[in-house]
């Protein structure tokens, strides 16, 4: 059962770091090259539909990591899945205090009633999010390398 559990957290954390890296490296640059309006729109879009997703994944990764870290708490490799759990854990406070301000915000934008500095705001957005996938992929390595 815990091989189970150990397999399941490491793709649900790995599928959600590749999501995260694919918004931060490949997605804000096709949106941003698009003409005119048509890249804040999709910004405003993406964060409608990855905004109501991502609570549910990143809190069901922190939940998977403490179970594994519960169920395995006599084993070797425990405090990489302990210090894993701690940095999703860091990665759901960023994303509270840090990014959703800002995404609730982009997401109800459109070309009429987007303030002055939305490309600011959303640059601000980004730079956040970089930090927060390396976290994030931190996270994930140190639960690849618990199950060594």
């Amino acid at each position: 059962m815990l091989d189970a559990l150990e397999v399941v957290t490491t793709v649900v954390v790995g599928v959600m770091v590749g999501v995260e890296f694919s918004v931060a490296f490949i997605m804000s640059r096709i949106l941003n090259a698009l003409p005119e309006d048509s890249g804040q729109l999709g910004h405003a879009h993406g964060g409608r539909m990855l905004g109501a997703l991502m609570p549910f994944w990143y809190i069901g990764s922190v939940a998977l990591a403490a179970v594994w870290a519960a169920a395995a708490w006599h084993e070797p490799g425990t405090g990489l899945v302990i210090t894993g759990g701690a940095l999703l854990i860091l990665s759901v406070i960023m994303s509270i205090l840090l990014l959703v301000p800002i995404n609730n915000r982009n997401k109800a934008w459109t070309p009429e009633n987007r303030p002055a500095d939305w490309k600011q705001q959303l640059n601000r957005w980004e730079r956040w999010h970089y930090l927060r996938v390396a976290v994030i992929v931190a996270a994930f390595t140190l639960l690849v390398t618990a199950l060594a």
